[in-house]
């Protein structure tokens, strides 16, 4: 059968299950043998979904209804429930705007703000004044606030009409409220106001540069990109020019700019790798922009490779030929208030930025600073702005599942042309953003927001202040935020279709009708009474594509309250012989890593297999009371355990601290394991590695074992339950090096070439739970010829995605983007999984019994793969001979 079989259920003399092998999931049956497949629903529209039997009926649901199979009499009923509630989750209720906050931009003139959160679109002064909601209050996502010129109204994208669009609303609320109707601007990215005109230019995710005319309505593409989004655009100070960077391969993109009156494209820079967020100089004179062209490589620490970690200078392009570089400095007389005063006056005169565009692209200049991680670029008068990131490992970090709150930990710098130096102004700060006369800046540092003078050194002892105009810190908490969930969930269920239907991988949605899974979905959302039932919606409504990463996560959930047992790392028994509690396994981990330890591991514990655990926290242990019970509430806290002898006598207290979770150490045991098995099982011939995942961790730990193993004659790859990712190819292309030479020294050993190259024979694990990037890594294993693949076919899900676009109260939904086709068997392995050369499946009976049949094939295969065919060294010869000859006689 080809489709999905799920929830067993054996009834009588029949196992009855679900499948959707024609088409919608049904409720089927079969004898134990598989013989006489029957089925017994007929749901055409919604999926019947977790069946739970007495032994004679059958309850399940479809959609929003429960049903009730008999067997006895092969028919089905829907049940009719009466159920009063008050539907507290519908209510109405105010949440916090820092935490929703989504974008922000300081008034032309920096007194006023506009904020975007939670959908909900606000204007407020700085520190003092009322704070006025714009726009529906409840059933409308609100996005990309921009104050217009006049400092009056408000650009903004909005989905009120089903669609995205753009509104133009007065600040006041009694001007008429003008909506763009029936222009396609797409999934709106980044949105910035004409410097003089009612004008917009706007990003997209199809990687076009709209301009929109905001009193005619009519739009222009003024650029587009085959392979990227525009990273990063900039009108100039007269309204005549945009510049932004455009992808021009998969690896490159440049600077242009373009003439907004006639449309005219020019190329500004020729880029070594990616050229981006171009930002023009008030003045006129310059463009900045950030580049990828510094390879300074930085060699690693724990084997031979190099790598590039910073990368990214700004730089700088004099917009005309007569202007010079101001990285050298001229002689000039003080400068007194006056001269300030007319240069400010002449700055407002001119008018009209011009550019020279003949060899333009020769007049790049490099910012005389290191390279760095750069983020932001920004002109002020005199200096420019930019922030940097700092290097940092990736263990630890929270990439997934996403956060929509951004992370502050970039820093501020600004460079002084007048002073040649760059100082750092704020770190831990997130973002920043500039008003339009480019004199107030309002950053981002995790939830706060700051304002402060542009450029202006900081007094680090404000920051520490609460919020006021002496600080900079805003109060956000003036912002009363109204949420009416079940309107909400109508706005987040149509915008999260509409993500589904424009970044899809394929336009026609692989022949799903998109518009009708939508409709037949729509009137479930009023029948939701709680948010965990608008994921549930949302899961079933996107699995309606047939395809794997159709994810949602997150949200606004009700979270029930935590009491988190505290772990010991160790495996307990009762001994009902001396009435006490034995510690029958220690879990060992990494005795370094507290995290990978069991708390009964720690140096002072001196507690051994076989003792026994008479009480925690002086309470007492018994038949009924697991140390469990007495280690709620005690995650990662220090406890004081009692400890006795094998007999339950001899007590002694130790204080130990208790884990948060015991998977780190169990892992690193089990890995451990397998590893000192396949030692012995090859008498130290073959190396062991297992990849958890295509992430961070799963480098990690590849390289953890990989660098360890390597010297030996075989290796054993395991993939098997590895989560995904995106580093198969890293992992790949090591494991594909071949030998070719040797490196023979006088006092150390004989060293390969490629030195970290496998000797001799490779065998991959795999299983069903590998998925992912452990589908692609398992076929790529087998394209690439490495060595046989053992175990199950693998989980099937091999198109990507790249999660960036939250819903209104922070959740995430996944759009599968990026298919993988194959050259063996194309679009295939999508839904299927990848098999394995040998097949070898592992029942519960061997979980039970503590086997593991996939390894001890494994361990058969390699093993005879290095009886027929052992690695040898080859045989080098005669070592040179460098001796003078003898003179010839004569």
């Amino acid at each position: 059968m080809t489709g999905n079989l799920s929830r067993p259920l054996w009834i009588g003399s029949r196992i009855y299950f679900l499948s959707d092998h024609e088409s919608v999931g049904n409720l089927w049956s079969c004898t134990p043998t598989g013989k006489d497949l029957k089925r017994h629903t007929h749901h055409q529209d919604f999926y019947a979904r977790h069946p739970m039997t007495d032994g004679r009926r059958i309850v399940y649901h479809a959609g929003a209804d429960l049903f009730v199979f008999d067997t006895a009499t092969n028919t089905t009923a829907r049940i009719e429930i009466e159920y009063d509630s008050p539907r507290t989750q519908r209510q109405r209720k105010f949440v916090d705007a820092a935490k929703y906050l989504d974008s922000f931009e300081p008034h032309p003139q920096g007194h006023l703000l506009t904020l975007g959160t939670r959908g909900k679109c606000f204007t407020m002064g700085n520190w003092e004044g009322p704070v006025l909601q714009h726009g529906d209050a409840e059933a409308v996502r609100y996005r990309l606030p921009r104050w217009l010129n006049d400092g009056k109204r408000i650009a903004l994208v909005s989905d009120a009409e089903g669609e995205e669009t753009l509104e133009i609303r007065s600040t006041d609320g009694f001007a008429k409220t003008t909506v763009l109707k029936g222009i396609d601007v797409g999934r709106v990215l980044e949105m910035r106001v004409h410097p003089k005109a009612d004008q917009v230019a706007l990003t997209n995710q199809r990687n076009e540069l709209l301009l929109i005319d905001l009193k005619s309505h009519k739009t222009r593409v003024l650029d587009k990109s085959a392979w990227a989004q525009i990273a990063g655009f900039d009108w100039s100070a007269d309204g005549r020019w945009i510049a932004y960077s455009c992808a021009l391969s998969q690896h490159t993109s440049a600077i242009r700019v373009c003439e907004v009156k006639t449309g005219k494209v020019h190329a500004i820079t020729q880029p070594v790798l990616q050229d981006v967020s171009p930002s023009f100089d008030p003045a006129g004179k310059f463009l900045y922009f950030l580049s990828y062209r510094v390879f300074d490589p930085v060699y690693d620490n724990l084997h031979f490779d190099l790598g590039f970690p910073r990368g990214v200078k700004p730089y700088l392009v004099t917009l005309r030929k007569d202007v010079p570089s101001p990285f050298i400095p001229v002689p000039k007389p003080p400068e007194d208030k006056k001269d300030e005063a007319k240069a400010k006056e002449d700055a407002k005169k001119s008018a009209t930025v011009t550019i020279d565009f003949d060899g333009i692209e020769s007049r790049v200049l490099a910012f005389p600073v290191e390279d760095g991680r750069y983020q932001q670029i920004a002109g002020i008068r005199g200096k420019v702005l930019f922030t940097s990131l700092p290097i940092e490992g990736s263990l630890g970090g929270d990439n997934w599942p996403p956060s929509a709150e951004p992370q502050g930990k970039a820093s501020l710098e600004v460079f002084d042309f007048e002073t040649q130096k760059a100082e750092e102004l704020v770190d831990k700060m997130s973002y920043f953003v500039l008003s339009a006369d480019r004199k107030t800046l309002v950053y981002r540092s995790g939830r706060r927001l700051r304002v402060v003078k542009a450029g202006e050194k900081l007094d680090e002892k404000l920051a520490k202040e609460p919020p006021s105009k002496k600080s900079g810190w805003i109060d956000t908490a003036r912002i009363k935020v109204s949420v009416k969930p079940p309107a909400e969930w109508r706005q987040m269920y149509r915008e999260a279709w509409r993500l589904q239907r424009d970044q899809f991988w394929t336009a026609d949605m692989s022949k799903v009708n998109w518009q009708a899974v939508y409709d037949r979905y729509l009137p479930l959302v009023e029948r939701i009474a709680t948010r965990a039932e608008f994921s549930d919606l949302m899961w079933e409504m996107q699995g309606e594509l047939g395809t794997s990463h159709a994810y949602e996560f997150g949200g606004d959930h009700r979270q029930p309250p935590r009491y988190d047992v505290g772990l010991l790392g160790a495996d307990f028994v009762y001994d009902a012989a001396i009435k006490a509690w034995k510690v029958a396994h220690i879990v060992r981990g990494d005795p370094w890593d507290d995290e990978e330890r069991s708390s009964l591991a720690t140096p002072a514990a001196n507690v051994r297999e076989g003792d026994t655990l008479l009480a925690i926290g002086g309470h007492h242990l018994n038949a009924n009371t697991h140390p469990n019970a007495l280690l709620v509430n005690q995650s990662d806290e220090e406890v004081l355990i009692t400890i006795g002898d094998r007999k339950g006598k001899g007590a002694r207290t130790v204080t130990v601290k208790t884990l948060a979770s015991e998977f780190p150490a169990r892992y690193r045991e089990w890995v451990e394991t397998n590893r000192r098995i396949v030692h012995e099982q090859t008498k130290g011939r073959v190396g062991y590695v297992h990849i958890p995942n295509m992430g961070p961790q799963g480098y990690s730990e590849f390289h953890r074992y990989f660098l360890s193993e390597i010297d030996r004659e075989g290796m054993i790859i395991d993939v098997r339950f590895n989560g995904g990712g995106h580093v198969s190819e890293l992992i790949l292309e090591k494991l594909a090096r071949r030998r070719i030479a040797y490196n023979q020294s006088r006092w150390s050993n004989v060293q390969p070439y490629p030195v970290d190259s496998v000797a001799g024979p490779m065998v991959a694990l795999t299983n069903e739970y590998a998925g992912s990037d452990g589908d692609i890594f398992s076929h790529g294993f087998k394209l690439l010829k490495l060595g046989p693949l053992i175990g199950k076919r693998t989980w099937g899900g091999v198109i990507g995605i790249w999660p960036r676009h939250s819903l209104i109260d922070g959740s995430f939904t996944t759009q599968p983007e990026f298919s993988f086709w194959f050259q063996d068997v194309g679009w295939k392995v999508e839904n299927y999984g990848t098999d394995p050369d040998i097949e070898v499946e592992m029942r519960p009976q061997d979980f039970a019994a503590g086997r593991d049949p996939q390894m001890e094939r494994a361990l058969q295969e390699i093993n005879k793969a290095l009886r027929a065919n052992p690695p040898k060294r080859p045989d080098f010869g005669a070592r040179p001979d460098l001796s003078l000859p003898h003179l010839s006689k004569g």
